[in-house]
């Protein structure tokens, strides 16, 4: 064992060390040691214990309207007065047709369907409990009268028998509209829905004749239908080129970095180039009266503007040629870690589908909290509208509240899947990354990554996700207002509230790059969340042009290779649908491929960006705290290896000092040795 800044390096050796047990945890060592892999210990209990108590609480909420019968509400159906479809019911105080068994009667029918309230998304109409919906069109009270006779479904108001459908005084506010359409029992909700769309006129009628009418849009939805074997062909496609990509992308990442680099310098010095052109020639003749008197003011304008977007132009170029010129030694770093990571990517195939099992998993959650904020919906006490006789359910008093419990429980819970994802390739590239010998790498290090995060840091990122929901809220609740603010008259509150949004946007996106980086931290030690943020940051700042080299670099050609997949893919797709001389309408075949190929361009070059930032910090700890002498032998891969020595020829004793030395260059305005 030997010490470098306070800090005690172990090299890995074939046994590991856990100091936790799978039911009991040890406390954290008074003072931290740097072993990576060889120590496990539970982290951030208090949190793991505050987002079980948490979710214990969502299961509550949910649990809720099932105990006090919403959700059989929700599913079963009810009526206007409180009666639930299929049940005995009880009596409401108040309501004189509550309390009746509809036990035959299994669905809810509506007496006017098409009332359409598109503000509130509910049916404003009387709604019953049938024991079957119309089966044919009814269009007169007599054909109501005897669907009631013939089935035993009465579907005019309780109170009023079926004999008494056809001259009962209250027949038209207490018997349905007519015409009655056709309708079709919902199997699960229990709905008896119209099927003539004729019926939804408010907001079809004008669909319809669209779609009637415009023989543009009918060829191009015959387009898709005819080319859905190529579309999915398409599909296809981009999925592979995603996964040669990422291995490609490392062998052309040197030619990629020096094309993007000359063409931002050339682009940028060529635009503020233009820009000064462009002035000059406005100022010459503005100076030469050859503009007329009525065109002097708007002319003038237009220099000025000129002048200023010149004078941005030249001062963003010129900060932006100096930090390219600093960071010209960073950008070979950029390339190894591509290259790295590809070789990753080669030993551990299968984080490519670790997206795919996140999206699983989000998706089963968001489908439950929807259901669970549909039974909220039909939970509380039933209340009489006085003005309509309408029962409907209201929660009162604390109860009222589940509703943001159930929304916080959204983000918090969906942040916490997502940072699941991150410390399960974290700890993946970790494990391959402190290593030596990959033979002596676990059968499934995913897995293993995975156990191990199950295991030891759920506490970890419950806390390091709901760090990110404190800051998703308020944005979240601030461009709810920004946008009810839209077409107001008060400008300046708009505009406030625009710059707050950006602002916590920032803020967020700054946080979850540092809990990234945290999780590694503690993928690589086993420290709790703010030890692993803090030596996470202070290892980011120190090698703060390298981190700016990847975000920028890095980011864009990342960006570039998914605009390369959708630009192969929409090339295929037209030489494809050049065969197709049934129709000529491309574009929402097209567009359903491109979109479909940067989906999944996204989701595959993302895990490579986050294996490429694990990738970086492992790196920056070994190359601190070891120098490649015997004992202190290095982890990083050959290519990295490359990395070091050839810096080290160019005059950098120490990577981070140099980093250190630059940034100070930098600041003073002049170059460092």
């Amino acid at each position: 064992m030997f010490t470098v800044n306070n800090y005690f390096i172990t090299p890995v050796n074939g046994a590991k060390f856990y100091t936790c047990a799978p039911l009991t945890c040890s406390s954290q060592p008074s003072k931290r040691d740097w072993k990576p892999l060889e120590e496990r210990s539970c982290t951030d209990i208090p949190w793991l214990i505050i987002f079980t108590v948490f979710c214990i609480g969502m299961a509550c909420i949910c649990g809720f309207p099932i105990a006090t019968g919403a959700a059989s509400r929700l599913i079963s159906g009810y009526d206007s007065y409180g009666n639930t479809c299929g049940q005995n019911n009880t009596k409401i105080e108040g309501v004189p047709l509550s309390g009746r068994d509809m036990r035959e009667n299994k669905y809810v029918f509506f007496l006017d369907p098409c009332n359409l309230d598109l503000i509130n998304r509910k049916i404003k109409s009387i709604a019953l409990c049938v024991s079957k919906c119309p089966s044919t069109e009814l269009k007169t009270y007599q054909d109501v009268k005897q669907f009631a006779l013939n089935n035993g479904s009465h579907l005019c108001s309780y109170d009023i028998y079926q004999t008494k459908y056809t001259s009962h005084s209250e027949r038209f506010t207490k018997c349905p509209k007519l015409p009655v359409p056709t309708s079709k029992a919902v199997p699960v909700f229990h709905r008896c829905i119209p099927m003539d769309i004729s019926c939804y006129a408010e907001f079809a009628q004008a669909f319809v004749t669209f779609v009637s009418d415009n023989t543009v849009l009918r060829r191009v939805v015959a387009g898709v239908m005819a080319s859905k074997e190529i579309i999915m062909g398409l599909c296809v496609l981009a999925l592979v080129l995603s996964l040669i990509m990422m291995v490609v992308i490392r062998y052309i990442s040197k030619v990629l970095v020096w094309i993007l680099t000359v063409l931002v310098i050339i682009g940028s010095i060529g635009g503020t180039g233009v820009l000064w052109w462009l002035y000059v020639d406005h100022r010459k003749a503005l100076d030469n009266n050859t503009i007329s008197v009525f065109g002097k003011e708007v002319a003038s304008d237009n220099v000025t503007a000129l002048l200023v977007y010149a004078i941005g132009a030249t001062i963003f170029t010129v900060i932006l040629l100096i930090v390219m010129f600093f960071m010209r030694k960073r950008v070979a770093l950029t390339i190894s870690l591509f290259h790295v990571a590809g070789k990753v990517f080669i030993h551990l195939p299968l984080l490519v589908l670790q997206p795919v099992w996140t999206f699983l998993c989000l998706m089963l959650f968001w489908v439950y909290w929807i259901a669970v904020l549909l039974f909220l919906g039909t939970s509380g006490t039933p209340i009489k509208n006085n003005s309509t006789g309408v029962v409907e359910y209201e929660m009162q008093g604390p109860l009222q509240y589940l509703v943001w419990y159930h929304a916080v429980g959204l983000i918090w819970i969906s942040e916490f899947i997502l940072a699941f994802q991150q410390m399960t390739i974290a700890g993946s590239v970790v494990t391959y990354y402190f290593t030596r010998n990959k033979s002596q790498m676990p059968a499934t290090p995913i897995l293993s990554s995975m156990v191990r995060t199950i295991r030891y840091h759920l506490g970890t990122l419950a806390k390091g996700s709901f760090i990110i929901t404190l800051v998703k809220i308020p944005r979240l609740i601030l461009t709810y207002i920004h946008s009810q603010l839209k077409g107001k008259e008060n400008a300046c509150a708009r505009c406030m509230l625009k710059a707050c949004v950006c602002c916590l946007w920032c803020l967020e996106k700054c946080l979850a790059y540092l809990n990234q980086n945290a999780y590694t931290a503690t993928a690589i030690n086993s420290t709790n969340f703010c030890t692993s943020a803090r030596d996470a940051l202070l290892i980011l700042v120190e090698n703060a042009l390298r981190v700016a080299a990847i975000n920028t670099v890095g980011d864009f050609v990342l960006f570039l290779g998914k605009v390369l997949i959708v630009s192969c893919t929409a090339f295929a797709g037209v030489l494809a649908l050049n065969y197709q001389r049934e129709y000529t309408v491309w574009v929402l075949p097209l567009l359903i491929v491109c979109l479909f190929a940067f989906l999944v361009a996204h989701c595959f070059l993302s895990v490579f960006e986050n294996v490429v930032d694990v990738l970086f910090l492992c790196f920056a700890v070994d190359s601190k705290y070891n120098d490649g002498s015997p004992g202190r032998e290095y982890y990083m891969d050959k290519a990295l290896m490359e990395f070091v020595e050839n810096s080290k020829k160019m005059g950098w004793d120490k990577s981070v000092d140099g980093d250190r030395r630059e940034m100070k260059s930098m600041t003073r305005g002049g170059t460092s040795a």
